[in-house]
């Protein structure tokens, strides 16, 4: 199983077109809200129903952990950042975009690793920053921002289901 993390202050965006994307990928994909509450109120209030709350998930079974970006307070839930760590000890994949990846910076997860995030947030990269627009390392994929959003998704879709299975939902979502 595959989570992305909802707060309030999402870019939604970046949630909505990951999520989409990927589940027409046939990906599995649960959306976890941080804020105890399944209705989460997004940066440009629109509310949306989390498929569950982050205290009720088993998280064991978890593949990819993905955090959208925007000005939420992920970095700010204890559960998510040892969950985070402890994804990342384990070399599980991670991916975040926009502001998301400064989440990863500031707890340690990008050391040795290339990133990028939205302008502004590269401080908390520290060296791990590279610029770009989409950037894999190692076990963490990262992306600059909203316009980014179906690039993020399709690198996602190719590391958990393969060039294949990218190339055939990139073409149906052409027409």
């Amino acid at each position: 199983m595959n989570y992305l993390f909802l707060d309030n202050g999402f870019e939604e965006i970046e949630a909505i077109t990951t999520v989409d994307l990927l589940r027409r990928a046939g990906i599995k994909l649960t959306t976890v809200s941080i804020t105890g509450k399944e209705m989460v109120l997004g940066a440009h209030n629109m509310a949306v129903e989390a498929d569950g709350l982050f205290d009720d998930i088993d998280f064991s079974d978890a593949e990819m952990l993905i955090l959208p970006g925007g000005p939420s307070h992920l970095d700010q839930h204890a559960g998510l950042c040892e969950l985070l760590k402890l994804h990342n000890e384990n070399n599980k994949l991670i991916a975040a975009i926009c502001a998301a990846p400064s989440v990863l910076g500031k707890l340690g997860i990008l050391k040795g690793k290339q990133a990028t995030c939205y302008p502004g947030f590269e401080n908390a990269l520290g060296e791990s920053y590279v610029g770009g627009l989409v950037v894999e390392s190692k076990n963490i994929i990262t992306a600059k921002g909203p316009g980014l959003t179906a690039d993020f998704a399709f690198c996602i879709i190719e590391k958990l289901a393969g060039s294949d299975v990218a190339d055939d939902v990139y073409d149906k979502a052409q027409y």
